[in-house]
């Protein structure tokens, strides 16, 4: 036999060549052969799992390296190849990369087939290779063949190994013979390579909801990682509980399932908010967040986000859909179970978490700007009249208002449509657009703000408009250098162009012109589809504004 073990990466013909020479290994020559091969092979092996674990299927993979069948196949069932070392679990890892979770073609169909036999095949291997003609024997004699005993193997391996997680915890209120947090830890490693086989969600699940005795984690972080990776991929489906669980004992994967729901609103054209919840809804986040542990997590990915991204609007309006929908499931929540708003902000003042999180359905549309005014003045005491100690301390109250962002938007509603007082309100918009006051920022745009709806309100009752009257205005947004006022500004025009009787016929343009000459396009969007959801909401007395807000969305689509 030639001595010279150096191969080039993958040559799959070489070790095509050694898997044929080596046969199962039967005689001497060939097992010395394999052992002097073996810890190359497995590098190979190593090499082979890292190459192929990022395509799609075993077609890719085929296509890629057309010999991996064979060679995977006989290196399968060679004894002395799956015996050494982590040769057996890398075999499984590349046998699972070729796996096609949903099958598109005959080949395909046909492939999955031949690695679950595989699968089952090196899971039972210990067990049954020193009596291999006996067992073909038995097997047959069942009336099955032997991919489908494998099978039946896998499915029965599984149910014992839940009922032994389930029964030995615990036996009425003391525990007994509870199992060892190393069996537990050696099952959820054994499940690595095949998470994605359906007849295995049953142990994924009991593994998840297990808890042991011990004050550390019992269950691999590999084995955590993989089950999140492929939840997030909807290559598995697990229940609601067992995704908790994940969660809740890893926070690692926690955070990748909020940057990848980022990830995902960020990637898509979302023609509507309710698209936009359904996304955050189908994640499970908000679900899961009824637990007071994981809200908070969320919400620290969610500052940060904001803070990379100097607060968009995109951002403010995921943030404030997923708190919405997170009340809702709150809500829900049995109330034997249910947590106190305090568990969700523990560092916040009360009353005003409280009034924050009344969602505006819940009172009658004439007492919102009672609401809207109590909210502002608890906040303007929080802000300027006690001693805030640092931008930390005053980023965290704003946060909490961007949460309920709801009540902004109709504020700034509120101050064409009903009769406010407006300086407690304009104040709240002040606030929100600029919550810093470094330099007297936030007095200025609050004296901006008092001029510019000044301005507008003399102009509200005018049913025939010109671009030209609302000129002024426009150019209070177009020529405003500071990004808070900016926003402000847009925020009040576009609601005056929505909610006045002569704002309609001159809407299109004075967008247009808009965002022609600032970068708001995707701020007056997601401005446009929240009010728009809440529209929705509210009948028919607001078809005119409806029909506007559509033709406003159908252009603007193309610029965000």
């Amino acid at each position: 036999m030639a001595q010279d073990t150096t191969v080039p990466k993958l040559n799959f013909e070489y070790w095509l060549d050694k898997a044929i020479e080596w046969g199962q290994a039967t005689t001497l020559e060939s097992q010395k052969d394999v052992c002097l091969h073996l810890p190359q092979l497995q590098e190979f092996l190593h090499q082979l799992y890292e190459t192929i674990k990022h395509l799609q299927g075993s077609t890719v993979a085929i296509q890629q390296f057309p010999l991996i069948g064979q060679l995977l196949g006989r290196l399968c069932w060679n004894p002395f190849v799956i015996g050494y070392d982590e040769s057996q679990r890398t075999l499984m890892w590349c046998l699972c990369c070729l796996f096609s979770s949903e099958p598109q073609n005959a080949v395909e169909l046909k492939a999955n087939s031949w690695i679950r036999s595989l699968l089952c095949h090196l899971l039972s291997s210990s067990k049954w290779e020193s009596n291999e003609a006996e067992t073909s024997t038995f097997i047959s004699a069942l009336g099955y063949t032997s991919a489908d005993y494998y099978c039946h193997l896998v499915k029965n391996m599984v149910v014992s190994l839940v009922t032994e997680l389930r029964e030995n915890q615990f036996n009425g209120l003391n525990i007994q013979e509870s199992i060892s947090a190393s069996r537990v830890n050696a099952m959820s490693i054994f499940c690595v390579p095949l998470i994605t086989l359906p007849d295995l969600t049953p142990l994924l699940e009991t593994l998840l909801l297990h808890h042991g005795g011990s004050s550390k984690e019992i269950l691999s972080s590999e084995f955590l990682e993989a089950v999140n990776e492929a939840f997030l991929k909807k290559k598995i489906s697990l229940p609601e509980p067992a995704v908790f669980s994940l969660w809740l004992r890893h926070l690692p994967s926690l955070e990748k399932a909020t940057l990848h729901l980022l990830d995902q609103l960020f990637s898509i054209q979302l023609n509507s908010l309710e698209e936009v919840a359904c996304v955050i809804k189908d994640s499970l986040l908000p679900q899961a967040a009824s637990h007071p542990a994981i809200f908070r997590m969320v919400n620290e990915i969610f500052k940060n986000a904001l803070v990379e991204t100097d607060g968009t609007s995109e951002v403010r309006t995921i943030i404030q859909v997923f708190t919405q929908l997170f009340l809702q499931a709150h809500q829900n929540e049995n109330k034997q179970h249910k947590f106190p708003l305090k568990a969700y902000f523990p560092n916040h003042h009360q009353p005003l978490v409280r009034g924050l999180a009344r969602r505006p359905f819940e009172l009658p549309t004439t007492s919102w700007s009672q609401h809207l005014k109590h909210i502002s003045d608890m906040l303007k005491v929080l802000v300027e009249d006690t001693n805030i100690s640092s931008l930390t301390d005053l980023f965290e109250i704003w946060f909490l208002v961007a949460c309920f962002g709801e009540w902004v938007d109709i504020a700034a509603e509120q101050l064409l449509k009903a009769a406010v007082e407006p300086d407690a309100v304009l104040w709240l918009l002040a606030f929100y657009y600029c919550p810093k006051n470094e330099n007297q920022q936030r007095t200025q745009t609050m004296e901006e703000a008092q001029a510019l709806y000044h301005h507008l309100m003399m102009l509200f009752s005018c049913v025939d408009l010109s671009p030209k009257d609302l000129e002024a205005a426009v150019h209070r947004v177009t020529g405003t250098e500071q990004c808070c006022n900016q926003r402000l500004t847009t925020h009040l025009v576009t609601n005056f162009l929505l909610f006045s009787p002569g704002g309609h016929e001159i809407a299109q343009e004075c967008i247009c012109r808009i965002t022609e000459i600032t970068d708001t396009s995707k701020e007056i969007y997601n401005l446009l589809i929240r009010t728009a959801c809440r529209f929705n909401h509210s009948g028919k007395e607001n078809q005119r504004p409806v029909k506007l807000l559509n033709e406003l969305l159908q252009k603007l689509q193309l610029k965000v």
